[in-house]
């Protein structure tokens, strides 16, 4: 506020008028809910019952916060209601007053004091000024006219004081806040009156400027406005036409599809091609196939959820929560949780720095879980999808052998479809959701292309964010996707495709994990299917673990479950023949009544006499398949001299590195049997034969060959393969032993299978990390580098002196 002055002989109350300007001359109504505006109204009202005339108060400008240095004197004329029934009063505007220091007065109000500013005007006007008054009205009255306003313009015309028509100008709604403002701090009537014509003639020079860019789109327009008629008689001649014939009126297709094309919240580039395919619509005739391609074309564009994602919801950004949930839903498999986990934490840290997309790339995912089969890959992408809170989609490739699969079909093809994977966005309704590529390692490929190669592009998290399908010719960002890939045998994927994925292996559960499985997760599942409660049908764990370990022999837990499901209709079937009593408790010594023998009894829980290892010439060896680790068991034997032929007869469908290992295997005995003191000299004139049983499986690869090595050693000294021991590992001329994989599977299988005794590779011993510590709790593993250290921990002492007999061929 300006100093207090002499100069200053007005108290008025303000009020403020909030980016709003009143000029002199103005008549305004305002509404009096607003608490300020009713403050000074009852302040100005308070005051004039002690002092004659109507109630007075000071509107002032306040443009964000700060008021204007000069306000307008306004009284009060008249208080009631508003057009919408709302308190108001109507101000009139009197003279400008310039604003002085606060004092006080009655009321809530604001008060302040003031001088009024002069603004007198010598008469007769000066001839410039009032060239400048005809100009004015010149102008006002040009304005006016375009706006329709001819009631007006008498009005404007009628006004002589030059400070009441450059105040005037306060009611023209084109002028801006700042400019009102303007005119309202200038004193000198000549120079408002300049200032108001100066806005009145830039206004009517933009309106000129605007009218001659409309008229020249109006002109670009008519030839679409003639288009549109022609095309509505069109459609209007068809519309008969087909009323005629007695077709069914389809509608305005075109026109429909262009509104949803127009309405839909699309990508700039999807929305130009969609606009494309409408305007071919347009053209095409009802006759034509075309109309049908581009309709479906449309209609999956449409369906599409180009700018829709799912909020990752707080449990994904709560990395103990996720953690809980993946630990709720799944035991074990804490290598994939773990990986699961990180790839949260990273997300987390990213969407915290506001690094959720870099160089158009978002934080997407591709993991492969390889392992065997039942140890819940497929369930861990549904509960991978819960932590996060992402919409799950599963696209089951096993048996694919068409890349259009993937990729979709060209739209000239009659029947095209976009590729699975488009078909998973769509189903999901979201740019981001968990995809389950289930069974990638079963993707077939003939003459009409290979699925896996399409799959490049799709699982390379430095191309997806451009994937084009065949079907839609359209970029769709995939980088947000997080793509879980199932397979069983890790050699079956394609070496460029396993490449862009990043390897999470699910080697298979231990018994004390099946037990848990099996317990909190497949028995609650199984008694519901079977229509009993958990307080009719209980299993002790001792049941638990028997059915785990000898009626089941698998890593995963799918044959358990059966197991735990036939048990269970068997109870439901007795009691519903009146057989047996609810509530009922399975123990373990009741399994066989039920649901018959053991099939998996190990091999250390026989007779002794009838063990495989119960012979020289058999030896327990360690090898992985496609369902996980397994016991692998090797038989020798030499044939008469008098009938059997020279050399080496191997059986059980090998393949070409493991016969190479039984001839390494028998070529380091010849050698070293001297050395080993081994009777070798049988070895020149009896033939060898190699038997792996279970002939029907194919098997393949070097980790038997100590396990040949030591069943042939077996057979020539006559001592017996220790039946507590299995072994695996590589055998080299020189009797190295030499690395091999998977060692994690073949010891799970050990310790499924009851041995006690592991011999393996020492450069395999780092592998051992892997290895559960309960497994390794219960095995005692060796690390050989030598095969001698082999014979000397798998070989039983010899019972006698004797040369021991050597067994003959059948």
């Amino acid at each position: 506020m300006a100093a207090e002055s002499p100069e200053f002989t007005l108290t008025l109350p303000v009020l403020p008028l909030d980016d709003e300007v009143v000029l002199p001359g103005m008549v305004v109504p305002l509404d009096l809910s607003d608490a300020e505006v009713r403050a000074a109204v009852e302040a100005a009202q308070a005051a004039a019952r002690s002092e004659p005339g109507k109630p007075r108060v000071l509107l002032v400008p306040r443009i964000d916060g700060t008021y204007a240095k000069t306000g307008v004197l306004g009284t009060v004329e008249q208080v009631g209601r508003l057009a919408d029934g709302d308190p108001g009063a109507l101000i009139r505007g009197r003279s400008r007053v310039r604003i002085g220091a606060g004092t006080t007065g009655p009321g809530a109000a604001l008060w302040v004091e003031g001088a009024r500013i002069d603004e007198s005007v010598p008469d007769p006007l000066p001839g410039q000024v009032a060239d400048l008054v005809k100009e004015y009205k010149a102008l006002a009255t040009t304005w006016l006219k375009k706006r329709g306003a001819w009631q007006v313009v008498d009005r404007v015309q009628a006004i002589d004081g030059v400070s009441a028509l450059a105040d005037n100008s306060g009611y023209s709604p084109f002028l801006t806040t700042e400019q009102k403002v303007e005119l309202l701090e200038t004193a000198d009537p000549v120079a408002r009156l300049k200032l108001a014509t100066q806005q009145l003639r830039d206004h009517l020079a933009e309106q000129d400027v605007a009218e001659t860019i409309a008229k020249d789109v109006q002109e670009g327009v008519d030839k679409q406005q003639r288009e549109f008629l022609l095309r509505r008689q069109l459609e209007a001649v068809r519309k008969e036409l087909r009323e005629l014939n007695g077709e069914k009126d389809s509608g305005d297709e075109p026109d429909d599809y262009r509104a949803r094309v127009e309405a839909a919240d699309l990508p700039e580039n999807v929305r130009e091609a969609a606009l494309k395919e409408v305007d071919k619509l347009e053209r095409s005739s009802d006759q034509s196939p075309e109309g049908s391609w581009i309709r479906t074309w449309l209609d999956t564009v449409l369906e599409m959820p180009w700018n829709e994602r799912t909020d990752d919801s707080s449990s994904a950004y709560d990395i103990q929560g996720a953690k809980a949930i993946l630990d709720a839903e799944h035991a074990g498999l804490e290598d994939v949780k773990e990986r699961i986990t990180e790839y949260l934490a990273v997300r987390k840290r990213r969407s915290e720095r506001g690094l959720g997309v870099i160089g158009g790339r978002r934080g997407g995912a591709v993991l492969a879980l390889v392992g065997p089969p039942g140890v819940g890959k497929t369930s861990l992408g549904e509960s991978v999808a819960h932590a996060m809170g992402r919409r799950f989609v599963r696209v089951a490739l096993g048996g694919v052998r068409d890349e259009a699969e993937i990729r979709g079909h060209r739209r000239t093809y009659v029947g095209a479809l976009p590729g699975r994977i488009v078909r998973a966005i769509k189903e999901a309704g979201s740019m981001n959701p968990v995809v389950l590529l289930d069974e990638i390692d079963k993707v077939g490929s003939d003459f009409r292309g290979d699925p896996a190669a399409a799959l490049l592009e799709v699982l390379d998290p430095a191309q997806n964010h451009t994937f084009r399908d065949h079907y839609l010719e359209v970029e769709l960002d995939l980088s947000d996707v997080v793509f879980l890939a199932t397979a069983n045998v890790l050699e079956a994927i394609p070496e460029a495709l396993a490449d862009r994925m990043e390897i999470v292996r699910l080697d298979g559960y231990t018994e004390d994990e099946k037990i848990v499985i099996a317990r909190d997760h497949l028995l609650p599942r199984q008694l519901e299917r079977a229509g009993l409660g958990a307080d009719e049908v209980t299993i002790e764990e001792g049941a638990l673990r028997r059915l785990a370990g000898e009626y089941t022999r698998e890593a995963g837990v799918r044959t358990l479950e059966r197991s735990i499901a036939r048990l269970l209709r068997k109870v439901a079937a007795q009691h519903e023949l009146g057989e047996r009593e609810l509530p009922f408790t399975v123990r373990d010594e009741d399994l066989r009544a039920l649901i018959g023998r053991p099939h998996h009894v190990p091999e250390s829980a026989q007779d002794p006499a009838e063990r495989r290892t119960s012979v020289p010439g058999v030896a327990t060896g360690l090898a992985v398949t496609g369902a996980g680790g397994d016991v692998l068991f090797v038989e020798a034997s030499l044939a008469d001299p008098e009938t059997g032929a020279a050399g080496l007869t191997l059986t059980g469908q090998l393949g070409d590195v493991m016969k190479e290992s039984a001839q390494i295997a028998l070529s380091f005995l010849r050698s070293h049997g001297a050395e080993l003191e081994l009777p070798v000299a049988d070895l020149k004139d009896r033939g060898v034969h190699i038997h792996f049983p279970a002939g029907a499986v194919p098997k393949d690869g070097p980790s038997a060959g100590i396990t040949m090595t030591t069943a042939l050693a077996s057979l020539l000294s006559g001592r017996l393969v220790r039946t507590d021991v299995a072994m695996t590992g590589e055998v080299s001329l020189t009797g190295r032993v030499l690395p091999i994989g998977g060692v994690k599977q073949k010891l799970l299988a050990a310790h499924r299978a009851g041995v006690t005794t592991v011999i393996i590779p020492k450069r395999n011993e780092p592998d051992l990390d892997d290895v559960p510590a309960e497994v390794l709790d219960r095995l005692d593993v060796h690390t050989v580098t030598d095969v001698r250290q082999v014979l000397e921990l798998a070989l039983a002492p010899a019972t006698n002196d004797a040369t021991p007999e050597v067994p003959m061929a059948a």
